[in-house]
C-alpha cells in the first residue's frame, strides 16, 4: 500500500537535540516533510554537536537519515543571520530548549510571531507551563507518572519516544491550523505529559495486579516453556476458547479465566512445549502468542 505523505512540501526546521526532537523529525520526514536540522558547530574531529551523535551514533544516524543538516553558532551575529534566513522559508520550527534558553537566543514565540506571522512553533519541554524550565529526563518523567517499579531501569525511553509522537502530532495540528486560518501557532509538548498519557492504563486500573491485563486473566500473561518463555495474549473470548481447547480445558468463560486452576493448567501446558511447538500451535489454532528466550 502506498504510504500517505500528509506533510509533503511542509518545511520543518529543527533545533532539537538528543532523542525526542530528532525522533519527531524522523517521523515528520516519513510523512513527507522537508526537514532541516540546525546544530551548533561541532568540535574538532566531530561532524555533529548533538550529544546523541557521541553516545549512540547508530541512533543519531538513523534519526537523521534524509535530513539536511547545517551548522551555525546562534550566539553570534553571523549565526543569527543564518537562522533568520532559514526561518524566512520555514513553516514549522521545532525546538527542545528550555524557555530561558530560547529567550537568550531571541526565539520567544512573541517575537517569532511578530516577524513571521505564518510560522508555527512546536516546543518540546520537560514539564508543561511554569515548570518548563525545570531539569529532567525520561527517567524522572516516568517516575512522576508512576511507571517505575523496583530499581530496574525501563527497557526503553517511553517518555522521550511518546513525546516525539506528540510533537509530530503537534506539527500536523499546526499545519492544519495554518491551512484553515493562514496563521501560525505555538504548541508546547511536555515529556511529562507524554509519560502521563502512557500511564493512563495503569491509572485506570487496567494493568493493576490481578486485573485483566495485569496478570489476572490466564490468557494474558507470560509463561515459561521448555526452552524459554511465551507471551500469551488470548484475551478475547474466541482466543481464550482456542487456547483452552488446546490445553484441554472445557471452561473459557470470563470468570474461569481468572481462576487459579486455569492459570496452573495453562502454565503446565506451556512448560511442556518448546518455542517451536508453541509457534506452530499459534498458527494452527489462531492464538496470539509470541515466544521469547528465557530470562538472562
Amino acid at each position: 500500500m502506498k504510504s500517505l505523505k500528509p506533510l509533503r512540501g511542509v518545511r520543518v526546521l529543527s533545533l532539537a537535540l538528543n532523542l525526542p526532537g530528532p525522533a519527531a523529525l524522523m517521523r515528520l520526514r516519513t510523512m513527507g516533510g522537508r526537514c532541516v536540522k540546525l546544530e551548533a558547530p561541532a568540535a574538532a574531529g566531530h561532524d555533529s554537536s548533538d550529544p546523541m551523535a557521541h553516545y549512540c551514533r547508530a541512533a543519531y544516524d538513523e534519526m537523521h537519515a534524509g535530513i539536511r543538516r547545517v551548522q551555525a553558532d546562534l550566539k553570534t551575529p553571523a549565526g543569527q543571520r543564518q537562522l533568520q534566513r532559514l526561518l524566512a522559508r520555514t513553516d514549522v520550527l521545532l525546538t527542545s530548549f528550555r524557555p530561558s534558553a530560547l529567550r537568550k537566543l531571541g526565539l520567544e514565540w512573541k517575537s517569532l510571531r511578530r516577524d513571521y506571522p505564518a510560522l508555527s512553533m512546536v516546543s518540546i519541554v520537560g514539564s508543561p507551563g511554569p515548570r518548563a524550565d525545570e531539569p529532567g529526563h525520561d527517567l524522572t518523567y516516568l517516575a512522576e507518572a508512576g511507571l517505575l517499579d523496583g530499581l530496574a531501569t525501563p527497557p526503553t525511553l517511553f517518555a522521550d519516544m511518546g513525546g516525539a509522537l506528540l510533537a509530530a502530532e503537534a506539527v500536523l495540528q499546526a499545519t492544519l491550523h495554518r491551512l484553515r486560518t493562514g496563521q501560525g501557532c505555538h504548541q508546547e509538548v511536555a515529556l511529562s505529559t507524554a509519560a502521563a498519557w502512557l500511564a493512563l492504563p495503569r491509572h485506570w486500573g487496567l494493568t493493576a495486579p490481578g486485573a485483566a491485563v495485569g496478570g489476572g486473566h490466564a490468557g494474558y500473561r507470560l509463561y515459561a516453556c521448555r526452552d524459554g518463555r511465551v507471551a500469551v495474549a488470548a484475551l478475547e473470548p474466541h482466543f481464550a476458547r482456542a487456547l483452552c481447547e488446546a490445553v484441554g480445558l472445557q471452561d473459557w468463560s470470563w470468570p474461569a479465566m481468572f481462576q487459579a486452576s486455569t492459570h496452573a493448567a495453562i502454565a503446565a501446558f506451556c512448560a511442556g512445549l518448546t518455542q517451536r511447538q508453541l509457534q506452530r500451535l499459534a498458527v494452527e489454532r489462531d492464538i496470539p502468542l509470541h515466544t521469547l528466550p528465557g530470562p538472562a
